[in-house]
């Protein structure tokens, strides 16, 4: 009887005999074995692994346990009852059983290719080093210098908590991109539409300063090669390092020239000149120039090819930074602290223009559609909101560092901090060689990053209207002329990176970076029944406040206008003859060989309608 009972135990609950199949037919043997093959059972006990040991997760021993249900099903060389799939644990949790009660875990086949956290770190430092650094002297002038190194730590801590949300977002979501998930054709189209601001804006960006580096680089060249000296009519100061206001009579936002001023027939004053600069300006044939050179590249079926030069934007930004340290110890430090009004030489430290520095930082932080799947990557997922937080600490020094060098080191006077322009590249003649080189390593490292970015809008853009990334040939030459178009068109008319940075910025951060995390976030809660009314206002804040951010945008040009109109009427008003001495100032020579230090602290100003109006500088 107990033999019977023993049979009975070990014969599968249900056999190929009952259904009248036999194995044979699905290729395999004709008599299993049921005892050959099963899996014996081991109770969960400890993991042994690189770690101190670890009990097994609670998950990990009930899939162990359907597994061997299943197994008891059929025999184990009869496969009409196998495991189905959503029962197999994903590879990350699949454990070898050892009869001695340990389970190792199994390493996945990429585990060699994963990354270690210095090397994630500084990925998303590269990914997020781009043209932004150029304009963030510039953002904290227009913020003040005070209230722009505020803002500047205030919109880092708040872009990383929003890329922490979206990275700990629910894991159907691959990307951002996923949204249709959650907000169906709504998401799907407005992810699409935001995205393709955020990289088109780029585009633009990049021609506008390719046209600028280009043009900056050939004049550079051209006056080598014929001994022309432009040092005297430019606007800016003496001396060996020689800083330009390309723009002395513009204010605050004002800086939308569409010509270079004091350029004319500088120099030898030739016709051969003339023809020079006839043919190679800035505006008017520079932007036509790079059509040439750009459209094929962005015609290829492939990106890999261009994929390998992405180590030189890491070599630009070290320069950069280089470059910043030279000049800033060469020419020293020149502040003068108003924290509410600007004289002829500084800027006030608090300034209702702050709105323009914060749409600058919402696209300088933007990693947010990307940074899932950098993350991916990471050797240790148990780390990745300190390596996240890691590598954002690092982009905000690095801002934090060129901005206020070169604003600290901006030498006013004779110069007013006003001068600072949306390329700092820009405030430096052309005739400086440090500065041509980082101009000719930038316009380089461009060129093989602007087919890549075209690569992703086409992909995107094609993928989700055709289902197709290359559709046709004439499809995607459709494609590049419209936006080379857009390049062309903004270098040509509206030349000014620092508003095109800001305007994309904001209008892409608002759904990528406040919106669709934040409702992400929310609805995952309130799914899981966790979510709490202080969360729910907390983040409806963060959308209040990107959709405050994109608004200001607009409004930033009507105050400009305002505070153009405001300063000419108190120029009209200024004593003639006002100089730097007069006002108490220091610099009474326009030459500085020696590095010098202004930190003064004024304790009143006469006239208080001055006082009050100059808060809008």
């Amino acid at each position: 009887m107990s033999a019977v009972m023993e049979d009975d135990d070990s014969r599968p609950l249900l056999s190929s005999e009952q259904t009248g199949e036999s194995y044979s037919i699905r290729g395999s043997t004709d008599s299993p074995d049921f005892k050959a093959k099963r899996p014996f059972h081991v109770e969960p006990r400890n993991i042994v692994g690189d770690d101190p040991q670890e009990r097994v997760s609670a998950e990990a021993a009930i899939l162990n346990s359907r597994v061997h249900y299943y197994s008891r099903l059929t025999a184990s060389s009869d496969r009409l009852l196998s495991p189905p799939n959503h029962v197999i644990p994903r590879q990350e949790e699949l454990y070898i059983y050892s009869p001695l009660g340990t389970a190792f875990k199994v390493k996945g086949s990429d585990h060699s290719s994963k990354n270690p956290s210095i090397i994630t770190i500084f990925a998303i430092w590269n990914t997020m080093m781009g043209t932004s650094i150029l304009s963030i002297p510039w953002g904290i002038k227009q913020a003040g210098f005070t209230l722009g190194i505020l803002i500047l730590i205030f919109t880092g801590l708040l872009m990383l908590y929003c890329c922490y949300i979206a990275l700990k977002s629910p894991k159907a979501i691959q990307e951002l991109a996923g949204l249709i998930f959650y907000f169906g054709k709504f998401g799907k189209w407005s992810s699409l539409f935001f995205s393709m601001v955020s990289l088109i804006g780029a585009m633009v960006v990049y021609w506008v300063l390719m046209s600028n580096f280009l043009y900056n680089t050939g004049q550079f060249i051209y006056n080598y090669a014929h001994n022309v000296n432009m040092s005297d009519s430019e606007f800016g100061t003496n001396g060996s390092d020689k800083v330009i206001c390309p723009y002395p009579n513009t204010v605050p936002g004002g800086n939308h020239t569409m010509r270079t001023l004091f350029i004319g027939d500088s120099g030898n004053g030739t016709s051969d000149g003339s023809s020079f600069q006839h043919w190679w300006s800035k505006t008017n044939t520079i932007p036509l120039y790079l059509i040439v050179m750009l459209l094929p590249l962005l015609c290829f079926r492939s990106a890999a090819f261009f994929a390998r030069f992405t180590f030189l934007g890491t070599i630009s930004v070290v320069y950069l930074i280089v470059l910043v340290t030279i000049k800033a110890v060469h020419l020293g430090f020149h502040l003068e602290f108003h924290w509410f009004y600007t004289n002829q030489f500084y800027v006030a430290e608090f300034r209702l223009l702050f709105p323009q520095f914060t749409g600058v930082l919402t696209l300088a932080f933007f990693i947010h559609n990307c940074i899932i799947t950098l993350m991916k990557n990471n050797r240790h997922q148990e780390n990745n909101v300190r390596d996240l937080s890691v590598a954002y600490l690092l982009v905000g020094l690095t801002y934090l560092y060129v901005g206020v060098l070169i604003f600290a080191a901006f030498p006013s006077p004779p110069l007013s901090k006003d001068c600072i322009e949306p390329n700092f590249l820009d405030n430096f003649p052309t005739s400086d060689v440090m500065v041509f080189v980082a101009r000719t390593f930038l316009l380089f490292q461009m060129i093989t990053v602007y087919p890549l970015l075209g690569y992703l809008v086409r992909v995107q853009m094609m993928g989700q209207i055709f289902g197709n990334h290359y559709p046709s040939f004439l499809h995607v030459l459709v494609l590049n002329i419209l936006i080379v178009g857009a390049g062309v068109l903004m270098a040509t008319f509206y030349p000014n990176i620092g508003s095109i940075i800001r305007f994309s910025g904001a209008t892409c951060g608002l759904a990528l970076v406040f919106v669709f995390p934040a409702l992400i976030h929310m609805i995952s809660l309130r799914r899981q029944g966790l979510l709490r009314w202080p969360s729910a206002v907390f983040h409806s804040f963060l959308i209040l406040l990107g959709m405050a951010n994109m608004l200001a945008q607009f409004f930033m040009d009507g105050l400009t206008s305002f505070h153009r109109l405001r300063l000419r009427i108190s120029q009209v008003g200024q004593a003639p003859g006002s100089s730097a001495t007069e006002k108490g100032g220091t610099y009474s020579n326009r030459s500085h060989p020696t590095p010098k230090v202004q930190l003064r602290f004024p304790t009143a100003r006469h006239g208080s309608t001055t006082g009050r109006l100059s808060l809008l500088r």
